[in-house]
C-alpha cells in the first residue's frame, strides 16, 4: 500500500487475534482517545477503506486493518502518518493521511471504558460468519471497525447483539477484567486477559 511503517500480520478467528493482542488491548482501558488518522483520497476526499484505521490513545497507536473477508490485523506504534503515502503515481487519485471524519471526532478527548472483540456469529450461510470486529466503549456511545468484505468499516452505536441464529457475540475487556455477555445459542472460548476479580 506503500504506507510507512505498515507491516500488517493478519490472523484468522478470535482466538489467534485474543492470543496476540488480548492484554495489549486491555491496557488501553482507561486511557483517552486523543486523535486518530484514516486514508483519503485528495481529489475527492472519499475514505479508502482498505487501509488501516489509527487511533491514538494517550500516545499508544492502534492500527486496525481488516483484509479479505475474514483477516484481521492490529498493530501498535509502526505506521508514521507523517510520511506521504508512496507508489501510487499511476493511479488516478491520491492518497493521503487524513484527521477528519465525521464519526471518529466525537470520541477524541474521552477516556475508553471497555475494549470488545466482536464475533459474527450465523447459522445460516452468511459470508460474515466468523469475521471479528474490534469495539471500543465509552461513556456516552462505542466504535466499532468491522470487516466490511475485503475492507474497513466503521459503526458507531449498539451492535446488532448475537440471538438464537444470527448477531455479535462480545468479549469485553474493561477495568476490572473480562466478562462475556450475548452468547444466547453460542459458544465462545473465554478471552484470557488479566482479571482482578472472578467472573460473574
Amino acid at each position: 500500500m506503500g504506507i510507512s511503517g505498515f507491516k500488517p500480520s493478519f490472523l484468522v478467528g478470535i482466538e489467534a487475534i485474543r492470543q496476540a493482542h488480548g492484554s495489549r488491548l486491555s491496557a488501553l482501558v482507561g486511557r483517552r482517545l486523543t486523535g486518530f488518522a484514516l486514508v483519503r483520497f485528495v481529489e475527492d476526499g472519499d475514505w479508502f477503506a482498505d487501509c488501516p484505521v489509527l487511533l491514538d490513545f494517550d500516545g499508544i497507536q492502534v492500527e486496525v486493518c481488516h483484509w479479505k473477508l475474514d483477516e484481521l490485523s492490529i498493530g501498535w506504534g509502526t505506521i508514521d502518518t507523517a510520511a506521504a503515502i508512496t507508489g501510487w503515481e499511476w493511479f488516478e487519485l491520491t492518497p493521503q493521511w487524513s484527521h477528519s471524519d465525521e464519526r471518529l471526532a466525537p470520541f477524541v478527548g474521552q477516556d475508553l471504558c471497555e475494549v470488545s472483540l466482536l464475533e459474527w456469529r450465523s447459522t445460516s450461510p452468511d459470508l460474515a460468519s466468523g469475521t471479528v470486529a474490534v469495539e471500543f466503549v465509552f461513556a456516552g456511545d462505542c466504535l466499532r471497525i468491522v470487516n466490511g468484505l475485503d475492507e474497513n468499516r466503521i459503526e458507531v452505536g449498539a451492535a446488532q447483539r448475537n440471538t438464537s441464529d444470527t448477531g455479535w457475540a462480545a468479549e469485553h475487556y474493561c477495568s476490572v477484567g473480562f466478562r462475556l455477555i450475548s452468547m444466547t445459542g453460542s459458544r465462545a472460548a473465554l478471552v484470557g486477559c488479566r482479571r482482578r476479580r472472578p467472573l460473574r
